[in-house]
């Protein structure tokens, strides 16, 4: 089966679970009341077997035939993707680093008849996003590549502990890895106006373990995360088969673009539209480290 060029939500998601054409059903209701309550409570719900079990293959087939063009390297990183200051203090979270072994295939070198592609772009899918999180509409990144992504992290590797840019993130695992490849978190670890570094630095020394949840993930599984003000991480790969997922993130303002560091961290290269909004003319909507 491939990804019909027309695409209809009924034809690709399960709608008799998710009716996104009909919001004011009972099971619309059902499915955005839980949504309210997890990411209020936890900042991240699932929603299980959103995409029907045909189209699984489809988005597997199609991920894994786009996974080569993804920009790889080895880096060392810390939390909020930033360059160490050295007038940090010595214990502070932003001092410690990690080997960051992931890859992402960016938004330019996703084709747009791919299924997550019309997925992203879809007015209806964006609603229901947008009132899943509780919120009158939500934004496509203005970035031209980081607003859709395929996330790569081969077997050895992990995407360690780190905050998301924009504030709502969701992603689609669309290939699991054999074994590893966990997501963890730590639900609203940090807010707009605090950083709770104390908390920031037991997590990713090794402590904390009572502020870190393990969420299983299976392929087609919709998730929806607050990834802005949760620390989060893909724990290490394991097996001979790369660990893939779609990330589609969105913005509650127009116009937000990642920095030109965090860019090229992640695509090993920048676009005029970076180098603009370094000029001061990006949106952020709280001045958090990143």
């Amino acid at each position: 089966m491939s990804a019909p060029h027309t695409m209809t939500l009924d034809q690709v998601i399960d709608t008799a679970r998710y009716p996104l054409s009909a919001p004011e059903s009972p099971e619309a209701l059902a499915v955005l009341e839980r949504a309210h309550r997890d990411l209020a409570e936890l900042g991240c719900t699932v929603l299980p077997d959103f995409i029907r079990p045909e189209y699984r293959e489809v988005l597997e087939r199609e991920c894994s035939a786009i996974a080569p063009r993804a920009h790889f390297d080895v880096e060392t990183v810390n939390v909020y993707n930033i360059a160490i200051d050295p007038a940090l203090p010595d214990d502070h979270p932003g001092r410690t680093t990690f080997r960051r072994g992931n890859a992402f295939v960016a938004r330019d070198r996703i084709p747009p008849g791919a299924l997550i592609s019309r997925l992203y772009s879809h007015r209806e899918f964006q609603r229901f996003i947008a009132r899943c999180f509780g919120l009158g509409r939500l934004h496509e990144l203005a970035d031209p590549l980081s607003g859709l992504v395929l996330n790569v992290v081969e077997p050895g590797m992990e995407h360690p502990w780190h905050f998301d840019t924009n504030e709502f993130t969701v992603s689609m695992l669309t290939r699991g890895a054999d074994s590893g490849g966990d997501f963890e978190y730590c639900p609203n670890i940090r807010t707009p106006q605090d950083e709770r570094f104390d908390d920031v630095r037991d997590v990713i020394n090794g402590g904390g373990r009572q502020l870190i949840l393990s969420l299983p993930l299976q392929p087609g599984d919709l998730q929806l995360f607050k990834g802005r003000y949760s620390l989060h991480r893909v724990s290490p790969v394991r097996g001979e088969h790369a660990r893939h997922s779609a990330i589609f993130a969105y913005s509650e303002r127009p116009g937000v673009i990642g920095s030109v560091a965090r860019t090229r961290q992640l695509f090993g290269r920048v676009l005029p539209e970076h180098l603009a909004a370094s000029e001061g003319r990006a949106v952020r909507g709280d001045r958090l480290l990143d």
